[in-house]
């Protein structure tokens, strides 16, 4: 073989190699142009959306730390589907990439099962608003004042300031006593007189001190009437209404109003007592 046929063939195989440099060039360089262009793009969509997101979900005054995480979570899951889009543009297999992602979300979820279960009855609480900051509350075993609503615990404080940091699975999932939901609250108490006093008169004493304390409610009516008629004593129940904050004031100045009332009246208070006979046995 000639010179010039040798150069003929390899100039050949040079076109050759660079049309297909040339067309994978141009298959490829469209492929990433377009994927980089749906990166951009998706990117820019996503941040957008998340703003709206949280946008609307302040406009419903939703409880910022909720409207922060699914911000997160959504932008997080955007992007991710974003990436996912790209590379199926340059004809790279997501399948295997996405089986990856799965198997990881399953184990990270069965790792944090705990967290999670507390995080939804956290997002239920935000949502529901069974009670609210300030409100007295019995509540996954614990009693006390509500001070944080958190995605995962709630936090109160006990009538004796002991913090208390309780999982939020544990609050949703039994039973709640919200003290302050209604507003009012009846305060119950058992006044005790002997056999040998005048109902009436001791009655028209709790009654005027319930009439003189302004933190009583005049509607609903204050209740003073006879509940028992006990071993020692003649047994009154008093229950007279007041807003939640005065509840614990009203028990106790009541509780020691009626006790002076009564020793300026001469009404006895009774305690339980025992006679003891005492039987002489005389031997035959």
């Amino acid at each position: 073989m000639d010179a010039n046929a040798v150069v003929a063939d390899s100039t050949d195989k040079v076109m050759e190699i660079l049309d297909t440099i040339q067309s994978i060039a141009v298959t490829y360089g469209m492929k990433a142009i377009g994927a980089i262009a749906v990166l951009i793009i998706g990117m820019w969509l996503a941040k957008l959306l998340t703003s709206l997101i949280k946008k609307a979900m302040d406009s419903r005054k939703v409880d910022p730390t909720l409207t922060g995480f699914v911000g997160g979570m959504a932008h997080v899951a955007m992007q991710a589907f974003v990436v996912i889009a790209a590379l199926g543009i340059l004809d790279i297999p997501v399948a295997s990439f996405v089986a990856v992602l799965g198997a990881a979300g399953l184990a990270v979820g069965l790792a944090l099962q705990g967290s999670l279960s507390n995080f939804a009855a956290g997002v239920l609480m935000i949502i529901f608003k069974p009670f609210r900051l300030g409100d007295f509350v019995e509540a996954g075993g614990a009693t006390g004042s509500v001070q944080e609503i958190g995605i995962f615990t709630t936090v109160l404080n006990s009538p004796d300031n002991k913090k208390m940091i309780v999982p939020n699975s544990q609050v949703m999932g039994g039973k709640i006593t919200n003290f302050n939901a209604n507003g009012t609250r009846r305060v119950d108490l058992v006044a005790g007189i002997s056999y040998s006093d005048d109902i009436d008169k001791a009655k028209s004493l709790i009654e005027g001190i319930l009439a003189a304390d302004e933190r009583v409610l005049k509607d609903p009516k204050p209740t003073v009437a006879v509940v028992e008629m006990a071993d020692s004593s003649v047994d009154l129940v008093v229950r007279p209404w007041c807003t939640g904050e005065n509840y614990w004031g009203v028990y106790f100045d009541t509780t020691e109003a009626i006790k002076k009332k009564f020793d300026e009246a001469d009404i006895t208070i009774p305690f339980p007592q025992r006679d003891v006979h005492i039987y002489e046995h005389k031997e035959k």
